[in-house]
């Protein structure tokens, strides 16, 4: 499953309706074998072990039997989701010369990358049949990378050059030998209709679901890799963004990762973390500074299968978020949603020792939330202090089977109008998915936990970051995006228009207000108006010596002017304005996460952009 982090753009659709409003198993599957029992007695005539002409008969009639039973139809846009409809796939990189302001003498030179969903045959799809329908859900799409290279000549001058490329996962490449979208959407809908898919889409391709690697990316070992929840990390060529090859780590790890994996301080050492619908729910491992080996791995013995977005970790530990968004196939077969925010279910925090197994986790229950993103987790003293965007419901997948997709998100993304700090007990339904910084203390000596809110109710924020080198470590500083609540119910799907530097170390200057005590310092760099960005990341600066020394980077796009930019925002003048707007040759679509990744590029300039001469 993809999901990511969230830059939320909800589909409307306008689905069929279906016959099986309360569907049971048992009903699904003589109706399943009812209707194909011709073509399944067929097949399942079929020797155990066919020839390569056989085989291949038997899937065109499976093929035949889902193109006369399933209609396949786009998921539209409305005009003020223009910005979240696909681009067209540019393989070459252009040179980008429109450039306000000026790039700093002591920028790193590298590439800023960004990650986000590109359905290739121009819109996520649903299906109807005699099932029901079924529908992607607003994360998915064909992952398309969108990358800028700074490349410092020899004069000092800077060269910069755009290009983007689709992540060529091994289910894309086959929709692009046959020219049509060929998986069934198996994740929201009709009961009948999700079991269907994932009947035929096992039947003919050996998984249930398409491989959408559209959320992230992260290096290791000095390797580019594109990830999301539902497949292992594609690695990247950084210069030319064509994908190589599927990272198992020689085989030693066949299921998904997280979309956050995390450096562990002082070693070097890769935690990831990877969730499946059956048993076992979810597993931690370790991988070496060198990427080659997997050095640990242990099952958390979990007794459900949770929607895991990122991991955390500490010098000493490793934390895992266990909130009540549940992947539940004994649900789905009785009728209800393959994947829900459970609201009566208990949240919990994990610590676990680097090394350790399920014996060794302790946990920590805290207030019910969903939290898919962290800034950070460091150890002080006995505490772990751990610091995410907690919300108290959960934006994924969004409305049951996937129904009324933008009256749902339009109500969950209106303004909360309250300034109170502590507002758990008084939001109503409708506020629940608004996502804001939050701190745990979890005391491993005693047991005990505190926690509290970081910031109000004036702004959501969330896709959190800080300057890398602080993982795992006490940090001072940390970013996220601002959502314009405004322009996202307005819309039906999350736009973020601005950006937050917080000081984790300091007090609100408004504290002495009672509805401020307790919050800390915030400070904001907001947008042009209907200006909205994605995939915002931290530049380190040259031979900096302070924790934000450097620069904020993101992708932003104004919807006025149809003009997509690069901003480079300096960290220490946090509102002032950009000190260099780069403006890019073609529209970029909002995404999700962002990361820069510092890199000599002078000799590489034929790779990146094989017309050009060495900059």
């Amino acid at each position: 499953m993809a999901s990511s982090c969230l830059l939320f753009h909800a589909h409307c659709s306008a689905h069929k309706p279906s016959k099986f409003s309360s569907p049971s198993f048992d009903h699904f599957k003589s109706t399943l074998s009812s209707a194909f029992k011709p073509f399944l007695k067929e097949v399942q005539q079929l020797p155990l072990r066919m020839d390569v002409g056989v085989k291949n008969t038997s899937l065109k009639l499976v093929d035949a039997v889902v193109d006369s039973v399933f209609e396949f139809f786009g998921q539209p846009l409305l005009p003020s989701q223009s910005n979240f409809a696909p681009v067209d796939e540019s393989k070459e990189g252009v040179r980008v010369t429109d450039i306000e302001g000026k790039i700093p003498d002591d920028f790193a030179e590298g590439v800023y990358i960004r990650n986000g969903p590109n359905p290739f045959f121009g819109a996520l799809t649903s299906t109807s049949s005699m099932f029901g329908s079924s529908s992607n859900t607003w994360v998915e799409g064909d992952g398309m990378l969108h990358a800028l290279y700074f490349c410092r000549g020899p004069d000092r001058s800077w060269t910069v050059v755009y290009k983007n490329r689709y992540v060529e996962t091994e289910t894309l490449m086959l929709e692009k030998q046959r020219n049509k979208p060929l998986f069934l959407p198996a994740l929201e809908g009709d009961s009948p209709a999700v079991l269907s898919a994932y009947f035929f889409n096992m039947l003919r391709f050996g998984k249930v679901n398409k491989d959408m690697s559209n959320t992230n990316v992260f290096e290791h070992a000095g390797k580019l890799y594109s990830i999301a929840e539902n497949y292992v990390p594609q690695e990247i060529n950084i210069l030319t963004l064509q994908t190589l090859n599927d990272w198992h780590i020689n085989g030693a790890w066949t299921r998904p990762f997280c979309s956050h994996p995390k450096k562990a301080p002082d070693s070097g050492e890769l935690v990831i973390m990877g969730v499946d619908a059956t048993k076992p729910f979810a597993e931690v491992g370790v991988i070496s500074e060198d990427g080659k080996k997997l050095l640990h791995k242990a099952d958390l013995k979990l007794d459900r299968c949770i929607l895991t977005h990122e991991i955390g970790v500490t010098q000493r530990y490793n934390v895992f978020m266990d909130h009540p968004l549940l992947v539940d196939l004994k649900r789905l077969v009785g009728g209800g949603p393959l994947m829900k925010y459970e609201k009566g279910e208990d949240a919990r925090i994990g610590i676990m020792p680097r090394y350790g197994d399920a014996d060794s986790v302790q946990w920590f229950k805290v207030k019910p939330n969903c939290t898919f993103h962290l800034f950070n987790c460091f150890e002080d003293g006995h505490e772990v202090v751990v610091w995410g965007c907690r919300a108290l419901d959960s934006v994924i997948p969004g409305p049951e089977r996937g129904k009324n997709k933008f009256d749902w998100f339009s109500r969950k993304f209106r303004p909360i109008k309250s300034s109170e700090g502590s507002i758990d007990d008084q939001v109503s339904e409708d506020q629940l998915i608004f996502p804001r910084p939050y701190e745990w203390r979890l005391n491993k000596q005693t047991g005990d936990v505190k926690e509290r809110n970081l910031t109000g109710t004036e702004f959501s924020m969330d896709f959190p970051f800080i300057n890398e080198a602080f993982i795992g470590l006490q940090n001072n500083y940390g970013y996220c995006q601002v959502r314009d609540s405004i322009a996202s119910s307005a819309s039906g799907m999350a736009k973020y228009g601005g950006l937050a530097k917080l000081y984790f170390g300091e007090q609100s200057p408004e504290s002495y207000l009672r509805e401020n005590q307790g919050l800390i310092k915030v400070e904001y760099h907001m947008l042009e108006k209907n200006t909205f960005c994605s995939g915002a990341a931290f530049v380190p600066k040259n031979g900096g010596a302070e924790e934000d020394d450097g620069w904020v980077i993101t992708f932003v796009h104004n919807e006025d002017t149809n003009t997509s930019q690069v901003l480079v925002i300096e960290a220490k003048s946090f509102s002032s304005k950009p000190v260099a707007k780069i403006t890019l040759p073609y529209r970029v679509p909002y995404g999700f996460h962002g990361a820069f990744r510092p890199m000599p590029l002078q000799n590489e300039m034929l790779t990146i952009i094989p017309s050009s001469s060495i900059c």
